[in-house]
């Protein structure tokens, strides 16, 4: 990431988006050999997504919080990031395909989930101080100023 930049900002939302967070959760340590794989999986997707900026995925970042990893996703469209899921030629299916036959005969040693939230114009609020460009929805789509018209939450929301 770059260097924080010292003003306030918020995210400039022009036009609908998607906020994607997938992720996984350890739940047996030990079983490695269980888990790696999807662990391992998610890499290679996010790279693939960054290099084919047609696929509609805008940036993504990794959190890790005790046993979950969650990757937090901008996706210029619900239908783009659906077509990237169900796409044979993609890295994501044989990866889901891949997990869900160790899932059905496996121990449970890790799960996984995914949340899809569509972003729409005056229904988002974001503020980013002392922040780097590239961070969050800011990032993906490019922030604004804040203005003396958008001080507070409600008024960066509307």
């Amino acid at each position: 990431m770059t260097k924080h930049i010292p003003v306030r900002t918020m995210a400039d939302v022009k036009e609908p988006l998607v906020l994607f967070l997938i992720g996984m959760r350890i739940n047996t340590f030990w079983r490695v050999w269980e888990w790696l794989p999807s662990f391992l999986a998610m890499g290679p997707m996010i790279v693939e997504l960054y290099k084919n900026p047609e696929l509609g995925f805008l940036s993504a970042r990794t959190e890790m919080a005790g046993r979950t990893i969650t990757v937090i996703q901008y996706w210029k469209s619900f239908e783009a990031l659906e077509a990237y899921a169900a796409n044979s030629e993609r890295k994501h299916r044989p990866a889901w395909t891949a997990f869900y036959k160790r899932a059905t005969s496996g121990t449970g040693a890790v799960g996984i989930f995914h949340e899809t939230y569509v972003i729409r114009p005056g229904e988002v609020e974001s503020l980013y101080v002392d922040m780097p460009t590239e961070f969050g929805l800011g990032g993906a789509i490019g922030t604004k100023p804040v203005t003396s018209k958008s001080e507070t939450a409600r008024e960066r929301k509307g």
